[in-house]
């Protein structure tokens, strides 16, 4: 059984509570909480389903879920949005003939808080044996994607964007036998290139567009390729690909932890497959009122500079340090008084903050809503700035949550520096529909990962949607990668997720064009997860200079196929198996405007497929997916 929040409870609603749905009491059934699936297995002599659903009234009227069964794999029954308050809805499905039935219950769509629901009255009439819940077979972590030969191939994204007269920074990334000898032929006027490590710095003096052949050689051969480098407004032309200190740290996080993060990036090759930011999320504030002498100090100085923590001796140093390693850096603030973990904020400081940040070195900057309120502006030590970006906005809601945005996306322009700007307020607003308008290169469009099946799955497969706002420089984010050991700090431990749950996790991450941040510790990686991490086809789908993120074109019960168009004319494509048992999955290449012969490939595997006519078939494993690379002809 799994279950997001508790545990289900017999007879009893999952605060351990008499059940009651609306007005109506019931003596017998099942709560649990949302996201949950109780799968079982069937002899296929069973008769039927019977059932009464919905919210249990402990909420007082909170919550909203949605009840799912499926049958052998195939959608049965679908209540529809249920809300705290409402009667119960009947269920009844014949079960002839079934044999696995998945009792499933999704969030609504709006995060699991107050999702107690309620399988009342529930009972399957059978005539064989009884049903038995189903127990997933224990997974092995199995290594699909083949080591990096030695002979040199160039790998991260085929295009890159900076703003002229701002400090450049660029790595041309590549595997094979160290060491290796970087090129670059037809440079922009202002930047060079370091051989040996492939850094290109400088200064763009203007805008425009250079087609750059990049190259790397060694004794074992050498590879070329050309990268397109845009001189312009726009940054971000891929999604960003780095390192966060959340998901492993949390409040624990020190300067000891970023440097080592960002040593082993670099030291484990996962630089060499585009890895390139590391990110410090909170706590390296001061902490106000804390008992913990390293969080405790002046907030800012007399002319109102904010100041690291105890924990942070020197960030100017810390940021010069990452640099070096071809890196870049990161950090993490809040338009409010403090940040979700109760440090300074930035709350009337956002000129002076992003200065700070700019001459501390930080090339990335994720603001956190939290403390946050519009009925804050009025307090506000100086005017608003003007920004244009939401001049022509009406909506006096709408306009509440844009301003802090768009008042620091405006501060950080004024700096001589390129800032990625992260915007993270967990899809508040419809996000995605106004989240370029006020500068933001990526906004959270969701609450917290966590790593289990349910958030991961629950968060991932519901951005069907928002592909139609993700855009180069622009990108959608369901948050941070839950693979590796994390913990939220300082105690970590291996991801829940399972084996096949992780390749999910990266295959539908990828095809979300999502910005990918490592939430693990870097120095605790095994096998496994550098498999997960270093896949350049798969990172390729990622970081597709087209920027086209996948839709999902087919769903069929608890089997989904999703689809993203690549600049080659290819489609990367995933085929997702949500359900609890093994199941066929099926593309229909009608669907992705190829008649005829098809070449596939599989990219965790790196390995050509057999040639596909009309459709492509894979039997998936329980939470499991394949990840496709399909053209009308030739090779992907």
């Amino acid at each position: 059984m799994e279950i997001d929040w508790s545990s289900p409870k017999a007879g009893k609603s999952v605060d351990d509570k008499p059940l009651k749905i609306g007005d109506k009491s019931y003596a017998d059934g099942v709560g649990t909480h949302a996201e949950s699936n109780f799968p079982l297995v069937l002899d296929g002599k069973a008769e039927s389903l019977t059932a009464e659903v919905g919210v249990d009234a402990e909420t007082g009227g909170k919550g909203s879920v949605e009840f799912i069964v499926t049958t052998d794999g195939h959608e049965a029954f679908r209540s529809g949005i249920m809300k705290g308050g409402q009667a119960a809805r009947p269920v009844k499905v014949p079960l002839a003939g079934v044999k696995h039935l998945d009792l499933i219950v999704t969030d609504g769509g709006d995060g699991i808080e107050s999702d107690h629901a309620d399988w009342a009255d529930a009972r399957i009439t059978y005539g064989g044996a009884a049903p038995v819940v189903a127990k997933p077979e224990k997974e092995e972590a199995v290594v699909l994607t083949p080591k990096p030969g030695l002979q040199p191939r160039l790998t991260g994204p085929r295009v890159f964007g900076a703003r002229p007269g701002n400090p450049f920074l660029h790595r041309i990334t590549a595997t094979g036998e160290k060491p290796l000898t970087y090129q670059a032929d037809g440079l922009p006027p202002g930047i060079k290139l370091d051989p040996k490590t492939g850094v290109l710095t400088g200064m763009l003096e203007a805008k425009g567009e250079w087609k750059v052949t990049v190259g790397a050689s060694n004794v074992r051969g050498k590879a070329s390729r050309t990268l397109k480098i845009v001189g312009g407004a726009t940054i971000a032309l891929t999604p960003p690909l780095g390192w966060n200190s959340w998901n492993c740290f949390a409040g624990a996080v020190t300067d000891k932890n970023i440097r080592d993060a960002a040593r082993v990036m670099a030291q484990s090759n996962l630089i060499d497959h585009g890895w390139t930011y590391i990110n410090i999320d909170d706590f390296w504030e001061v902490k106000p009122g804390s008992n913990d002498p390293t969080l405790q100090g002046s907030e800012r100085d007399a002319n109102g500079i904010i100041l690291p923590n105890k924990r942070f001796p020197d960030m100017k140093a810390l940021t010069d340090s990452i640099h070096a390693l071809g890196l870049k850096a990161g950090l993490y603030s809040s338009p409010g008084p403090l940040t979700c973990g109760g440090c300074s904020g930035t709350f009337g400081h956002e000129d002076q903050d992003a200065a700070t940040y700019a001459k501390w070195g930080f090339d990335y900057v994720k603001y956190d809503w939290c403390s946050y309120h519009p009925d804050m502006e009025g307090k506000r030590p100086a005017k608003v700035p003007h920004v244009p970006a939401i001049d022509s906005i009406t909506n006096n809601e709408l306009l509440k949550l844009m301003i802090p945005y768009a008042v620091m996306r405006s501060a950080l322009d004024q700096q001589k520096r390129d800032i990625y700007f992260s915007m993270c307020q967990y899809g508040m607003g419809n996000v995605s529909e106004w989240g370029a308008q006020v500068g933001g290169n990526s906004w959270r469009t969701t609450g917290d990962i966590t790593d289990n099946w349910g958030s991961m799955a629950g968060i991932g497969f519901k951005q069907s949607g928002l592909e139609k706002y993700a855009k180069p420089g622009n990108w959608n984010d369901p948050d941070m990668l839950v693979v590796g050991h994390v913990g939220w700090g300082p105690a970590l431990h291996p991801t829940k997720l399972t084996p096949n749950e992780q390749y999910t996790h990266i295959s539908l991450w990828c095809l979300l064009c999502s910005p990918l941040l490592i939430g693990c510790d870097l120095t605790q990686l095994d096998d496994f997860t550098i498999n997960l991490l270093t896949n350049d086809e798969v990172l390729d789908v990622n970081q597709d200079e087209l920027g086209k993120q996948a839709a999902r074109i087919a769903k069929d019960g608890e089997a989904q196929v999703w689809a993203k168009p690549m600049a080659d004319g290819s489609w990367a494509v995933g085929l997702f198996n949500l359900g609890s048992s093994p199941r066929p999955v099926t593309v229909d290449l009608s669907l992705l405007g190829i008649t005829g012969q098809a070449a596939v490939r599989d990219l965790w595997r790196q390995k050509d497929q057999p040639p596909a006519t009309g459709k492509v078939t894979q039997t998936i494993p329980r939470h499991g997916c394949a990840l496709l690379r399909v053209s009308k002809s030739g090779k992907p």
